[in-house]
């Protein structure tokens, strides 16, 4: 491709993008009517007219259309290479938005705002809670932080945490009036406290192993919820049995007795959390900066 017909390509995507010749000759730095010229030389070259333009509006055609689905990325994903080869040793700047569950937000960012922002002025964090499972790249984050097993497969995974517990746990006031499970099938007498995975509304079995046999069990209850601000404090009520991570709040309870564990030697670990981004992207210097202060290494410690 002649350097020409490849300003052509990029002036046409601008265009499109924005909508209008103005923004794109003022993002392209070049006049309304050189821009112009430039579209009039590749619709000539290609015999074929992208654009319809009116005196308010400018859109592309359908031939327009599917040259710009299959030319824009091209055109990002050259401008991304770019800046990754010359922006290697940028100060972190920008707005870095992050997708996380609850429990990530909780343990992992939380208790870090203030040190990231003193080390990093210049980077906006905007940080979504969200326990369902999102397309990070599609709704516009640059990296989410979930549960290793449940990482997309074209993502660039960054462990974050140890590998996880999941524990099955009630309050004595419960086990007192209806007994303690000794196995996974002693569950089908209990009542089980049930998560609801956000978005697609499933409900989440409960997974156990013991010695090389794995069990799957599907409780019934009277307290459902996609958010652990209701299943623990239903659990401390004595609402029923609870099978989650072992989050902060349930550690404590454990601590001073208000929950007791059943089932220890049926629970198993889980992959912890980890933070993953479109590998189809580079990493952005504040996104580098945010994953070195969530694993301590801007303090000089290992990594976690």
């Amino acid at each position: 491709m002649r350097g020409s017909e490849f300003a052509e390509l990029k002036a046409f995507v601008a265009i499109v993008d924005r909508s209008s010749f103005a923004k794109a000759a003022d993002h392209l730095g070049l006049s309304r009517s050189a821009l112009s010229q430039t579209i009039r030389q590749l619709e000539a070259r290609l015999g074929v007219r992208l654009l319809n333009r009116t005196t308010r509006s400018v859109s592309p055609t359908e031939p327009g259309r599917r040259l710009h689905e299959r030319m824009a990325p091209m055109l990002r994903e050259m401008d991304a290479a770019v800046a990754e080869a010359v922006d290697t040793r940028t100060r972190a700047s920008g707005t870095l938005r992050i997708n996380t569950l609850s429990m990530a937000a909780k343990r992992l960012i939380a208790p870090r705002l203030g040190r990231f922002a003193g080390a990093h002025p210049d980077v906006v964090l905007d940080i979504v809670i969200d326990d369902g499972l999102s397309d990070i790249a599609g709704e516009g984050f640059d990296a989410g932080i979930r549960v290793g097993n449940r990482v997309q497969k074209d993502m660039v995974a960054v462990r974050m945490t140890p590998d996880v517990e999941l524990l099955a746990v009630a309050s004595p006031d419960y086990l007192a009036r209806h007994g303690e499970p000794r196995t996974p099938e002693d569950l089908s007498r209990h009542a089980c406290i049930l998560w609801r995975f956000p978005g697609s509304g499933r409900i989440a079995g409960w997974e156990f192993s013991k010695a090389g046999k794995t069990v799957e069990f599907f409780g019934e209850g009277n307290v459902i919820s996609n958010h652990q601000d209701i299943i623990v404090p239903a659990a401390l009520q004595g609402l029923g049995i609870l099978y989650a991570y072992n989050d902060d709040d349930i550690a404590e309870a454990l601590r001073d007795g208000r929950l007791r564990r059943v089932l220890a030697d049926w629970s198993p670990k889980v992959p912890g959390l980890y933070l993953y981004y479109s590998s189809r992207r580079h990493m952005l210097p504040a996104l580098r900066a945010f994953i070195d202060c969530m694993l301590d290494r801007d303090l000089g410690g290992e990594a976690g």
